[in-house]
């Protein structure tokens, strides 16, 4: 991957075409080469009857006004701020010209591609290899790797002078998979085996036992390493009501009114809102008024399903995101916007629809993936420089984007070999993309306790879980305790990202100088989550979800569940300032002193773990129950003021009603 000095002084400050001149340099595109397509393993060129596909991204107008601009429209005290621009003011200031468009088309059709679409992001060719190399200066070999063929370019490829200046990044001609998102979530409730919290046998559990708040119900005879002490039953699983007084939310009452929620997935439920709505008439709240909630959804364009798991595969985390949006803002508009696959150009497609109709005045993305892998599958400098074109044209017209922070806690070798999301060809500790990009708000996980039967807010702790099973005979626990990590919120600092502005004074300057590697890095770096809420999988939420089937609840954990929360409550506080956001992390941490600080207590007090016990009762006849450690979450640590496992910590009233002040 590219350094980011790379990408700002190749992308960043490249002029518009009508500046170039035939006798520009060619530009090389960065990492379209990947590194398993080594000499050793190349198999030989591409058949010439393969036809590929691939992207151009385009880089518009004026970039680095666009960086200015995003930055000082979004910052509070600047004579920008709030003074958002409209999707045509923007393409007529930044956005790419016609006759960029034309330039790049024209070239891919000289060397023989076929234009297939074109907009004024991005152009999508296709064509056989003599095309490509005629295009790119490289033809696409084949490579044995792993015992798998492989295609991919034979160099990294190429663009020519007269529009070098017009080329953002390309993506697209190298084997589909290397880079696709997965979902931030896991069923709580899921048999031991299933793969992710969509993928069990919808098998429920029966007799079993969950408190209305924390230490209703306890049990005696922890092991060794959880406390002397009786330790509490899992909580039942939230619905919104609960959310929403836990937060303050309720106590202020803003609703989202005159907001609008955008939440991005790949493809798309057949039954989203009836299921939204039986969700909310059966915990109290009201279902979605007519016109209230939309979708934006093609299933003829749907593609890689077999890769992404299908609409099947992505229907809980629709569930999850929509009703969680819709429950914590509940008179806020919100739209699905279905990607065509979880492949990265699919997703930021989806993103960028939203953004130049402006559908929405906050985008929720409860998804990612690593950025460094051991397999060569690192996120291209093509693909960070076009997601991050796009958050800062969101950025100027005022909209915010939100992302989960992962579920690996900090996304480790040792992480991922116990977790139960986690990608497992991480090739070391590391912050995930894209929620680490600076131009997004990156939402961590907590666990949250209820304090009483009323359900007020009682404590947080970090979203990091040890678990291990009671055996059959109820006599030992497997894994043995303590048990490794097995479920944790995402954070730390990222190699790939320069620190913010608004981090400087925030961000302790021991964490945005250390690597998770814990090399020392000379210059201050992004370091995430920015905001937490609750997300654990043993503190769950309640989703509603059919799909075709029948309809049925179960509980869900990740921050896949804390970013939908957090882009509701951003919704809430566009209400009570009477005006979009935008961009939230200047305005977010400039009132991180009104923000309820995380911290992991027990940990700072060296005392043993907060532990509690989830008993599923029994499934298929065989006994449920886990016994789970709270605030381990790999080396991210809950401490006080900001820190990389909650980031400045969760919202609540006073955070809420600071919008609403001058």
């Amino acid at each position: 991957m590219a350094s980011l000095a790379t990408l700002s002084g190749s992308l960043i400050l490249a002029a518009p075409s009508q500046a170039a001149t035939p006798t520009a340099s060619p530009k090389t595109i960065s990492d379209s080469h990947p590194s398993w397509a080594t000499a050793s393993a190349d198999a030989g060129t591409l058949s010439s009857g393969t036809q590929l596909t691939g992207t151009i991204f385009l880089a518009g107008q004026d970039t680095a006004g666009l960086t200015a601009y995003a930055t000082s429209v979004s910052t509070p005290g600047s004579a920008d701020y709030g003074k958002f621009l409209t999707p045509a003011q923007y393409d007529a200031k930044y956005g790419a010209t016609q006759a960029q468009v034309s330039a790049v088309k024209k070239w891919a059709q000289d060397a023989g591609l076929t234009v297939v679409s074109a907009t004024r992001h991005a152009i999508t060719v296709k064509g056989g290899n003599a095309a490509i190399a005629e295009a790119f200066g490289t033809a696409v070999h084949n490579y044995k790797v792993s015992g798998k063929v492989r295609h991919a370019p034979a160099h990294d490829m190429t663009v020519p002078g007269s529009i070098a200046a017009d080329v953002l990044g390309v993506t697209g001609f190298t084997s589909p998979g290397a880079n696709v998102a997965k979902p931030d979530s896991r069923r709580a409730s899921a048999p031991e085996g299933s793969a992710a919290s969509a993928a069990d046998d919808g098998t429920l559990p029966t007799t079993a036992t969950c408190s209305d708040y924390w230490g209703e119900k306890t049990a005696t005879g922890a092991p060794q390493g959880y406390g002397t002490k009786p330790v509490a039953f899992d909580q039942c699983s939230f619905y919104p009501s609960q959310i929403r007084k836990a937060y303050g939310i309720t106590a202020s009452k803003l609703t989202g009114k005159g907001a609008t929620i955008a939440i991005v997935d790949a493809y798309g439920s057949s039954t989203m809102q009836a299921d939204a709505d039986q969700y909310a008439v059966n915990h109290g709240d009201k279902p979605f008024r007519k016109g209230q909630y939309t979708e934006v959804v093609d299933s003829s364009q749907w593609n890689n399903e077999d890769l992404c798991g299908g609409p099947e595969g992505w229907a809980s985390e629709e569930a999850l995101d929509v009703e969680m949006a819709h429950g914590l803002a509940p008179d806020a508009n919100v739209v699905y916007v279905g990607a065509d696959s979880c492949d990265d150009t699919d997703l930021l497609g989806a993103i960028s629809k939203i953004v130049d109709n402006h559908l929405a005045d906050v985008v929720s993305n409860s998804w990612g993936e690593i950025m460094h892998t051991t397999d060569g599958a690192d996120v291209p400098a093509s693909v960070i420089a076009a997601y991050e074109q796009v958050f800062k044209q969101a950025a100027v017209e005022g909209i915010g984007v939100t992302f989960s922070a992962g579920d690996c806690g900090d996304s480790s070798p040792l992480a991922a070999a116990t977790g139960a999301n986690c990608q497992a060809d991480t090739a070391r500790a590391q912050a995930d993309w894209p929620d680490s990009d600076p131009w997004v708000t990156s939402v961590g996980g907590t666990a949250l306790g209820l304090g009483d039967k009323s359900g007020t807010y009682g404590f947080e702790t970090d979203m990091g879980t040890l678990r291990s099973k009671l055996s059959a005979d109820g006599k030992s626990w497997t894994p043995a305790v303590p048990a490794p990590f097995y479920f944790g919120g995402g954070g730390g600092t990222s190699e790939d990202f320069a620190q913010p502005s608004y981090q400087r004074g925030v961000v302790p300057h021991a964490l945005s100088h250390t690597l998770m590697t814990g090399a020392r890095s000379s210059s201050a770096r992004r370091v995430t989550p920015d905001v937490s809420m609750v997300g654990d999988l043993y503190t769950s939420v309640l989703v509603g979800i059919s799909d075709g089937a029948d309809y049925s609840e179960g509980g869900y954990g990740g921050t896949s569940v804390s970013a939908p929360e957090f882009a509701a409550v951003q919704a809430d506080a566009i209400q009570a300032a009477h005006h979009p956001l935008g961009f939230a992390n200047p305005a977010v941490y400039a009132r991180s002193h009104r923000a309820t600080d995380v911290v992991d207590k027990a940990a700072q007090a060296g005392e043993t773990p907060l532990s509690n016990v989830a008993d599923f009762g029994t499934v298929n006849g065989v006994l449920n129950v886990k016994l789970v450690a709270f605030g381990q979450d790999t080396s991210l640590n809950a401490v006080r003021g900001y820190d990389d496992a909650t980031g400045v910590g969760s919202p609540n009233e006073n955070f809420l009603r600071s919008f609403g002040r001058k």
